[in-house]
């Protein structure tokens, strides 16, 4: 089934593209390399329950029972810490683990647990409930340093915009590879390029119609598996396991407005525009735009060398890019900058915001007519 999108007028679109400010001087993390810096990325609010053994960016607030951070964190070359909020931290103790550390910028009324080695936290507001110990625990620099807050809510839209823009981008891509379906299976055989890039285009129908996923990589660097439709209900099976799946393998849902998950999923999933739940783990990289999290974030996150065409959502391909944080993370080596983004990333990304704009204004149209 080919993938498409409702026509938009393009004089609305060239003018939203023309008035997204270039990126040429950012030397932060956006786009594809978000999927690789980070275990989960939340755009708005997280309500967890549950753990990520990576790194988490929450663009919102972070709420829910205690949860845990960084279970089976690495150090990142970029100087992130385990834990980033833009906001405030509530409800039960949240556990940061290995050393990872955080930065918040509102407060952090729930706590936090330090556990591992030492770690450094940074809190734009207050933070209570908090053994500081041997770690290093500071506070109010939204007051001693105004910018602390101001980059943290940059870093967010930079963020939010590049990850719609790269989600509308891989929707454009053309079919090279097929779904096959025979009773309850579902069979993913991807027929890579010459750049080792397999694209399916299904609808949210076809996963309905499946309980079993079989992918068949044959060697493909990056396999995107576009699904249009605004509800998507990810309750499939996986046969022979999710393992390294989320390294190649990106879900991409660039009109999903709801998510629901209740079986473990294996690949990255990219759902920038939806309101998700889970309740089972994923193996791979996620982005959301509102969560509330009852399974597992696992370690496996993208790896794969894709490029977008535009070059606005990507710094360095295949690798990570420099810099950290500009409100607190350090960085090891030196900055490599975002290139200059060519008229189709900013048409892209123009695309993107426009999408996200008239989606969640017919949300809140309809909910105000029920």
């Amino acid at each position: 089934m080919a993938f498409s999108f409702r026509p938009l007028l393009p004089a609305a679109l060239f003018a939203t593209a023309i008035a997204v400010p270039v990126l040429a001087q950012s030397n932060q993390i956006s786009g594809i390399d978000a999927l690789r810096e980070w275990n989960l990325v939340v755009l708005g609010d997280l309500n967890s329950s549950s753990e990520v053994e990576g790194r988490t960016f929450v663009g919102g607030n972070l709420a829910g029972n205690s949860s845990n951070y960084g279970i089976r964190a690495t150090t990142s070359a970029n100087g992130q810490p385990g834990l980033t909020v833009v906001g405030n931290v509530t409800g039960g103790h949240k556990n940061l683990n290995n050393g990872s550390g955080a930065i918040v910028g509102g407060n952090v009324s729930s706590g936090f647990n330090l556990n591992g080695p030492n770690q450094t936290v940074k809190v734009g507001g207050t933070i209570s409930n908090t053994n500081i110990n041997q770690n290093i625990v500071q506070s109010n620099l939204g007051a001693s340093n105004p910018a602390f807050v101001v980059n943290l809510q940059q870093d967010k839209t930079r963020l939010t915009g590049s990850l719609n823009s790269l989600s509308y981008e891989m929707g454009t891509l053309k079919t090279n590879s097929q779904l096959t379906i025979q009773g309850n299976r579902g069979t993913f055989t991807a027929q890579p390029d010459a750049k080792g890039m397999a694209v399916f285009n299904i609808s949210a129908a076809d996963l309905d119609k499946i309980g079993e996923i079989q992918f068949n990589l044959n060697g493909a660097d990056t396999a995107i598996v576009n699904v249009s439709g605004r509800t998507i209900n990810l309750n499939d099976n996986f046969l022979g396991g999710t393992n390294n799946l989320g390294e190649h393998v990106i879900w991409n849902f660039p009109e999903a407005e709801s998510l629901k998950l209740s079986t473990a999923w294996g690949g990255s999933v990219l759902a920038p525009l939806a309101d998700a739940e889970t309740r089972n783990y994923i193996q791979g990289s996620a982005v959301f735009g509102n969560l509330t999290q009852n399974g597992e974030m696992h370690i496996g996150t993208f790896t794969g060398g894709y490029s977008p065409p535009g070059g606005s959502t990507s710094s360095s391909g295949g690798a990570t890019s420099s810099g950290g944080t500009s409100s607190g993370g350090s960085s090891s080596g030196g900055a490599v900058p975002v290139p200059e983004p060519g008229m189709f990333g900013l048409f892209a990304l123009g695309v993107g915001g426009l999408l996200y704009m008239r989606r969640r204004r017919a949300k809140q149209d309809g909910e105000g007519e029920g």
